[in-house]
């Protein structure tokens, strides 16, 4: 059985995330969608908010877990007994960080492979820090991400007020 393990932030779920999961677990028998707890970025929602909303996406895809992991990548997929690590690709700027995080897992864990798939087309604009940005400013967002991710958008920006600036960079919808 072929474990693969699509690790990411997941800061929220997008409708891109879901495709590359969705694809992947149609070729691999396991996907574990691994929630990282400790990214170096700034994040709106808690580990346990992004691991309950990416639960929810796939509870109807069987051979989808949902599991959060703070350690390096390629132990924690060791762990799980994986032999596959699932990245996806939108822009060419996502290939040469991809491609840079490829060669030192290749370097730490030689036994491990990294796969990765390229977005459908119609979500190669779409990442969650433009979701972010798109539902703070009071944005429609239901066609970028699942209903329940919606919501909790709309609720963390209704709770957070004028404090949510401090928690989504800018890219420049607010300027055009």
């Amino acid at each position: 059985m072929t474990i693969a393990v699509y690790p990411g932030a997941f800061d929220p779920i997008t409708n891109g995330h879901m495709d590359i999961a969705n694809r992947a677990a149609a070729i691999f028998d396991q996907l574990i969608v691994a929630v990282y707890a400790r990214p170096s970025k700034d994040l709106l929602f808690t580990t346990q908010e992004r691991m309950e909303m990416a639960q929810k996406t796939f509870r109807n895809v069987p051979n989808i877990t949902v599991e959060s992991y703070d350690q390096l990548t390629v132990d924690y997929v060791r762990n799980r007994g994986g032999q596959v690590i699932v990245r996806g690709l939108r822009v060419v700027s996502d290939f040469e960080l991809e491609f840079q995080m490829a060669l030192m897992n290749r370097k730490l864990a030689p036994d491990l492979d990294v796969v990765c798939l390229i977005t459908s087309l119609e979500h190669s604009f779409l990442g969650s820090g433009i979701v972010k940005e798109v539902a703070m400013l009071g944005g429609a967002i239901e066609p970028f991400v699942p209903p329940h991710v919606a919501q909790a958008l709309q609720a963390k920006f209704a709770k957070l007020g004028k404090a949510s600036n401090d928690k989504v960079p800018i890219v420049s919808l607010g300027t055009a």
